[in-house]
């Protein structure tokens, strides 16, 4: 699924990134380096805040009290906190900045979730608005 927005990275290079981080062992010796890490990071950062106005939009045509929308604040609240941390100094440990580009690679993961689900939440209302406006008039 695209992003509305396209004012980063593709969503496919992205997701890819998303996937090598996770792909890490934070454990084990072979950690990237953290320039690479926190580079990772920030590239995460910057497009979670690109998805978090795209949910948002979404989530203002769906019902509030619906579980999509409760799913999508809940993780707009972590992403509010996330996306607005203090990045890590390049003097981080290399364990330090993997953990950050991973923990920020699993909440993308979630907005992109969200959204996902939101636009079709979406689209399930615009339905049944259409073949309500079209059975209305029938009667």
């Amino acid at each position: 699924m695209a992003a509305l927005t396209n004012k980063s990275r593709d969503t496919d290079e992205i997701l890819a990134l998303v996937e090598t981080a996770l792909s890490w062992d934070v454990h084990g010796a072979d950690l990237p380096s953290v320039k690479d890490a926190l580079s990772m990071a920030k590239e995460f950062t910057s497009y979670g805040r690109d998805i978090v106005e795209d949910l948002r939009t979404q989530c203002l045509d769906i019902l509030a009290d619906s579980d999509v929308a409760a799913r999508a604040q809940a993780t707009l609240g972590e992403a509010s906190r996330r996306l607005y941390l203090l990045p890590l100094a390049g003097s981080a440990s290399p364990r330090s900045a993997a953990q950050r580009a991973q923990n920020l690679a699993r909440l993308v993961q979630s907005l992109h979730r969200a959204l996902g689900q939101a636009i079709e939440a979406r689209a399930i209302i615009t339905r049944r608005q259409s073949a309500h406006t079209r059975t209305k008039g029938t009667r």
